[in-house]
């Protein structure tokens, strides 16, 4: 297709119409511009004694089309919500110090990122670094001296073959790239820079970073002091194979003076996320015995300091730990987890009581609602965390154990609250494949009438060990902005569920969760307020393969749009920024050792039976499902004859929505295209 005609037929597509919505007013419709005057509260951090919170609030500027993230503080009783840095720059990554005098941030407010320090009495700040690359997982020594954190070195590599001598003033091609790593790409950070991350400390009155580590390999954050700052503990996969066996990280500790590496965990699988205990005599960390299988529960384990005494903490909490935090007397850990699609803050003591503590923990993600958000945690037990709900992206909130939930601040208020949004309510519905219940969540458009019968989308999540929940989701609601009744949920498969629930689809995907989306349809038809002639179908990543897959079984949908998907599992395993993880743990062989296998399980393989009309989007830096994969359904399509679209967004990487109009560009197309095909 010419370039000019290719560019006339998206502008046709953008143009066209959305279902009339008469009756609601424009102004209180929400609009695809409105995604720049979205706002996030993230990375929320409350001081040691409980009473102050810093947070970053996230904003889109529309003229450079990018996020912006300042500094803000509010107090614990949510007074006084004000900016520490607010500026056209970007800051993150705030940390208290432990007395909570100061904060230490990254911004690249002066050129690259840097480490700052602002003393909370005077306001005053300080540059502490020079660094080349940027500061990661900056941790404060306990005694508030030093600030440890973790930074990319860089590794020389010498040209397979000199050049020979350039005549001055020449313009010749740029020199050539030569890859020798396994992974050597990363989405959202493209072709990877040689060298290994590694640890390093500096004063926190500024100086010359000292490095800790070393070594082919990466040691990454977070990282944890001992109280008497003598050691760092962190994890990293310094093994012989560590390039093939991604799965395998070790819980390392090294000396502050001596740079004396101990390994203190041995085990096949990873172990993550080490936490010193405030009394100095355990360690809290994450992991699981590797089983080599798709979804595995990572579960929280402590042990003692020099690396004895391991033991499973929430072997019968069958649900997925993160975030470890001991509390102050050492006698627990505050962690968060998701449940059936709700993220929430837990306690565990060191037998195994597991308690709640906080709910709707997210929304730090306004694209889709995918779980989402952290928290911190005083010592006073107080903690602080991003809360969501449907109708709001996530604000600043705080709770104390046993007591109620306060949200802080209201950062949408001023744009949400004059639109009418599409309202979600959960269903639930038995899998045609097992009657095994599944969970959704229905959007209504804002002016819903349930005396008319609607368009409806079913959207599907990506992963595909991820999972959807009751969280804010800025396309959705587009999508029901524009008339039609929006269908998302949780198939076989999906994480808060549980491992058994979680490796259905094991070896096994796409599969029965097909099953599950259709018996979703079905009972939401069967509620009498669908439109039947006007089904259509989309999802992006995991979700992307199963819309391929969706429409090579059935044509009851008018038209889909297959986003950012795998086609051809051999072809994705090969090119894929995790190749050392894909095949491994979702098929347990190589494309040339088992090439029925993945061709059964690849959507290409069903091609052959599509015939509805199916659009293929994907960001062209896309390095987790390469575009190559949407390539090849694309021209697929295009030979059988089947009415297809490829639309390209240029230097978006797998997410997407790094730039506001890069979501405004997804949802738009693919509300054109189901346009397009809607049947009047």
């Amino acid at each position: 297709m010419k370039p000019w005609f290719f560019a006339a037929t998206i502008a046709a597509l953008v143009s066209v119409s959305a279902p009339s919505l008469a009756a609601l007013p424009e102004s209180q419709r929400l609009h695809d511009l409105d995604v720049f005057q979205l706002e996030t509260a993230d990375d929320v951090q409350i001081s040691p004694d409980g009473s102050r919170i810093v947070y970053v609030r996230v904003s889109y500027d529309i003229m450079p089309d990018r996020p912006r993230r300042n500094l803000w503080m509010v107090n614990a009783d949510g007074t006084n919500n004000r900016p520490l840095r607010s500026e056209s720059k970007s800051f993150q990554s705030p940390r208290w110090s432990p007395d909570g005098t100061r904060v230490a941030y990254v911004s690249a407010a002066e050129g690259s990122p840097q480490l700052y320090v602002r003393w909370m009495d005077s306001g005053q700040t300080a540059l502490l670094t020079n660094l080349v690359h940027a500061p990661d997982s900056i941790t404060w020594s306990p005694d508030g001296k030093f600030i440890a954190f973790s930074a990319l070195v860089p590794s020389d590599k010498k040209p397979l073959a000199a050049p020979p001598p350039r005549p001055e003033g020449a313009q010749w091609a740029p020199p050539v790239k030569v890859i020798d790593s396994v992974v050597y790409r990363a989405d959202g950070a493209g072709y990877l820079e040689s060298g290994f991350d590694h640890v390093f400390i500096v004063s926190a009155e500024g100086g010359t970073p000292r490095q800790l580590t070393d070594g082919d390999f990466n040691d990454d954050g977070p990282l944890s002091f001992t109280p008497d700052g003598k050691h760092i503990v962190f994890a990293a996969n310094r093994g012989p194979n560590w390039e093939r066996d991604p799965q395998n990280n070790e819980v390392f500790s090294v000396d502050v003076a001596t740079q004396q590496l101990t390994q203190l965990t041995k085990r096949v699988g990873p172990d993550n996320g080490p936490v010193v205990s405030p009394d100095g005599k355990k360690i809290a960390y994450l992991g699981f015995d590797d089983r080599v299988q798709g979804y595995q529960v990572t579960h929280l384990y402590v042990m003692d300091t020099d690396g004895s005494h391991g033991r499973e903490v929430t072997g019968a909490f069958d649900r997925d730990i993160a975030d470890p935090h001991w509390s102050a007397d050492s006698r627990g850990v505050y962690f968060d987890y998701d449940e059936r699609g709700v993220r929430k803050i837990g306690y565990v003591t060191l037998d195994g009581k597991v308690r709640t503590i906080a709910e709707n923990v997210g929304g730090t993600d306004v694209g889709r609602p995918y779980t989402s958000g952290d928290f911190s945690v005083a010592r006073n037990g107080r903690v602080a965390y991003p809360v969501n709900s449907t109708e709001r992206p996530a604000d600043v909130a705080t709770a104390m154990p046993g007591g109620t939930a306060k949200t802080l601040t209201a950062l949408n208020d001023d744009l949400l609250g004059a639109k009418a949004q599409g309202k979600v309510r959960e269903i639930t519905w038995k899998s045609a494949h097992d009657q095994r219940d599944i969970q959704g969540w229905v959007i209504t458009p804002p002016d819903y009438d349930p005396a008319k019968k609607y368009p409806m989308i079913l959207e599907i999540h990506g992963g595909p060990f991820a999972a959807y929940g009751p969280n804010y989701s800025a396309e959705m609601q587009l999508f029901a902005a524009s008339g039609y009744i929006v269908l998302y949920c949780n198939p076989r498969g999906s994480t808060s569920y549980g491992e058994e629930f979680g490796n259905l689809i094991h070896h096994a995907y796409p599969g029965f969760d097909y099953d599950d989306l259709m018996s979703g349809v079905d009972t939401v038809i069967a509620e009498g307020h669908v439109d039947t002639n006007n089904l259509f179908v989309t999802g992006g990543s995991g979700g992307g393969v199963l819309t391929a897959w969706i429409v090579g079984k059935t044509d009851r949908f008018r038209a889909a749009v297959v986003a950012k998907p795998v086609i051809n599992w051999s072809s994705f395993v090969l090119t894929s920024d995790a190749n050392n993880f894909f095949y491994k743990y979702w098929f347990g062989a190589q494309p040339w050792e088992q090439p029925q296998e993945y061709w059964k399980r690849s959507p290409l393989s069903l091609v052959g039976n599509v015939k509805t009309p199916t659009m293929l989007l994907t960001g062209e830096s896309d390095y987790r499902t390469p575009i190559g994969e949407s390539e090849q359904f694309y021209q697929a399509l295009k030979l059988r004859g089947v009415d297809t679209l490829m639309v390209r967004i240029p230097e978006a990487s797998h997410g997407m929505t790094a730039r506001p109009s890069n979501l405004i560009a997804k949802v738009d197309n693919i509300l054109a295209w189901f346009e397009r095909y809607r049947r009047k």
